[in-house]
């Protein structure tokens, strides 16, 4: 049996608090030279979204985003949405509801008083950190000149000896890391994302003020006064996010001690004492290698599973591989949803029992989702591993995706797979006051394309189809680029020229994905055997200048059903076309029809085929679906409760049934929306 939490990160709001208390503590930030490089050495602009070049247990390497251009396509509109309207509007909601004058009030420049939840700094940094990797894939003057003025206000207030929060200062500053605090208070989550989002400014820039800042919060804050040893406190992260964070600082610095520290905090210290509970929901205080599966706070748990993968890689330490992969595959079993989104309760923001995967009720928050791709990329890293890079593709184009409107200006904080707008719920907002999701979007959205490529000592890795331009080296330094054609994933087709700087042997590994059901590779016009859907196909020879490719992947749709223990998704069935889920949304359907009483048509002798269609005029252009169905007219609606059972459907008509992809849904009018749909029988 579960214990579950009484409250949820969202409840946990604060009280406001005056500026003119914390006018004394303005101070003069200083700027260490510990970090390696500088504006005039360019290494640190060719580091990825992970540094893992030096990792001595990762078998791939990041490829740095500004290698990769995302040119138009799919995500190039995606990605051009979200630098024009999402980062500029997301920095204007901040501004007008407080957050920034978090900082300019302890500098007496504003009589505002404190504005939002004890995580609401963290906000601010995940925006840092999407206008870092923005400014990774070249740089808007307008862009780096308003992320300059913010990371000075932030570093501004920074406490002489390393502290920095807005939120516990003045009277509250008595609470700073006790033990209560650091379970709810987010200290250590606030400074996490300060150091991941300084990390991404640093390598797009070379301006190390905000991560020196971090490194000041880390090494004369906490290295002095907390850690094991009877003359330090203890730590508990109580939101994981600082973990994954360290390690990120270590690789950049090189001081042993961050990675040291991000350890001690994964193994626990048990000289804080707090309820079973408290282990189970925010998922840390115990060694992380004492997990046996996904449980408690869906954020905190995906969170600790990344820190964990990134202190393998560090480290070799095999009881985290074991009980990582005991973990993952606790998740594509029993605790994911088709479209890769994780977190079945609302109620703590949680996952459920194993199979617990209700529709209508699913929390599936995007930041939850966004943290199954992390991980995932972290797995994929350490192993090259196909199946990492699948679940990678399925939560990015369907349980992320959503999580922005196609305007780039409302977002989901859950996502779930069964809506209906007469609850009064309004699915999509422009914020939330905790609005962890919008900023994480941004970032993720940013960093796409440092996602695309890897490369391993033999060779170069391709992720994720995309139009796009690699320009890049293997790790031989051989240059290598490398260009994407395609119209992926409305077709199936995929035109790759490859021009390395010489005629040169290595292994190109492509990815065949895991949904496909036929594939078929060309070389230079010659077909290539041994392709497996699931895995990377190596195609290892000596390549040369003008060298093509062509993929040709079966985009058939699908019919998906689910394990029988998931009880929502019993005798029903999910659409995917590629890497796309579908799903259905009434004010699409014939007039009158209720998605309650539609069933979808697969018997032997129906019109079983899919006609598939793309329209340029809808959802910014999609591929529609449309099959036969069957409505049961008014089964929802005639009052009764329950009734006999019948052994043929309810007397009704045939209708077609029109699918749109599941990221585009709540993008109109509000209407019910539904992914799994109930199979006629006959």
């Amino acid at each position: 049996m579960k214990i579950r939490p009484k409250i949820s990160r969202r409840e946990f709001v604060g009280s406001t608090l005056s500026a003119a208390a914390m006018q004394s503590l303005y101070v003069q930030p200083f700027l260490r030279t510990k970090v390696e490089g500088s504006p005039s050495d360019p290494g640190w602009k060719d580091e990825g979204i992970l540094f893992v070049d030096r990792s001595p247990h990762a078998k791939l390497r990041n490829v740095p985003v500004h290698a990769v251009t995302i040119t138009e396509g799919f995500w190039g509109a995606r990605r051009e949405t979200n630098l024009k309207k999402s980062i500029p509007s997301m920095e204007k909601l901040l501004e007008a509801n407080g957050r920034m004058n978090n900082y300019l009030r302890l500098r007496g420049k504003s009589d505002s008083q404190q504005s939002g939840p004890v995580y609401s700094d963290s906000d601010v940094y995940k925006w840092t950190e999407a206008v870092g990797f923005q400014l990774q894939s070249g740089d808007p003057p307008e862009l780096r000149a308003l992320a300059e003025k913010i990371i000075r206000g932030i570093v501004a207030v920074q406490e002489p000896n390393g502290y920095l929060n807005t939120y516990y200062v003045a009277d509250r500053a008595k609470q700073r890391m006790t033990p209560e605090t650091q379970r709810w208070g987010h200290e250590l989550y606030n400074i996490g994302h300060m150091i991941q989002g300084a990390i991404a400014y640093y390598r797009a820039t070379g301006d190390r003020t905000l991560l020196d800042a971090g490194i000041r919060f880390v090494d004369d804050y906490l290295l002095a006064s907390f850690g094991p040893g009877t003359d330090k406190q203890p730590l508990f992260s109580g939101h994981p996010e600082i973990e994954l964070a360290l390690v990120e600082l270590y690789r950049t610095t090189g001081d042993q001690r961050h990675l040291e520290l991000a350890g001690y905090i994964l193994q626990g210290d048990d000289r804080i004492k707090v309820p079973r509970h408290a282990y189970v929901y925010h998922f840390c205080g115990i060694p992380f290698t004492s997990r046996t599966h996904l449980e408690g706070h869906a954020v905190r748990a995906m969170y600790a599973c990344c820190g964990a993968t990134d202190y393998y890689m560090e480290t070799g330490d095999q009881k985290y591989w074991k009980t990582l992969d005991v973990l993952w595959n606790d998740l594509v079993s029993s605790q994911m949803y088709v479209t890769g989104g994780v977190g079945a309760r609302s109620d703590g923001e949680a996952f459920g029992d194993s199979y617990e995967l209700p529709n209508f009720t699913a929390y599936g928050e995007s930041c939850a989702a966004i943290g199954n791709m992390m991980w995932n990329w972290r797995m994929l890293a350490a192993t090259g591993d196909a199946k990492y890079a699948d679940v990678i593709e399925r939560a990015l184009y369907n349980g992320i995706n959503s999580g922005m409107s196609l305007d780039g200006t409302l977002y989901c904080y859950r996502n779930p797979l069964s809506f209906d707008p007469a609850g009064g719920d309004q699915i999509r907002n422009p914020w939330y006051d905790t609005t962890c999701c919008p900023p994480n979007l941004e970032r993720i959205f940013a960093s796409l394309p440092g996602y695309l490529y890897s490369t391993s000592k033999d060779g170069l890795y391709l992720h994720l189809y995309e139009n796009s331009q690699l320009d890049w080296h293997l790790e031989d330094g051989t240059g290598l680029k490398v260009e994407q054609k395609t119209s992926y994933p409305w077709d199936g087709a995929v035109e790759i020229g490859v021009t390395p700087a010489k005629s040169t042997e290595f292994t190109f590994y492509l990815r065949i994905p895991e949904w496909c059901n036929s594939a078929q590779v060309a070389v230079n016009g010659k077909s290539v055997s041994g392709v497996t859907p699931g895995q990377y196909l190596a195609l290892r020879r000596r390549w040369s200048p003008r060298d093509a490719i062509h993929l040709k992947f079966g985009m058939t749709p699908q019919v998906i059903e689910a394990n029988r223990r998931v009880v929502d998704d019993y005798g029903r069935v999910a659409v995917q076309r590629g890497p796309l889920v579908y799903c259905l949304e009434q004010l699409d359907q014939p007039q009158g029809i209720s998605l309650y009483d539609v069933s979808l048509d697969l018997r032997e002798d129906s019109s079983s085929a899919f006609h598939v269609e793309f329209d340029k005029d809808l959802l910014g252009g999609i591929v529609v679906l449309r099959h036969a169905g069957a409505w049961a007219e008014k089964t929802s609606s005639d009052g009764k409760l329950y009734r006999k059972y019948t052994p043929t459907a309810a007397k009704g008509r045939q209708v077609e049934l029109k699918f749109i992809p599941y990221y585009a849904w709540a993008n109109r009018a509000a209407t019910p929306m539904q992914v799994w749909t109930p199979t006629f029988r006959a």
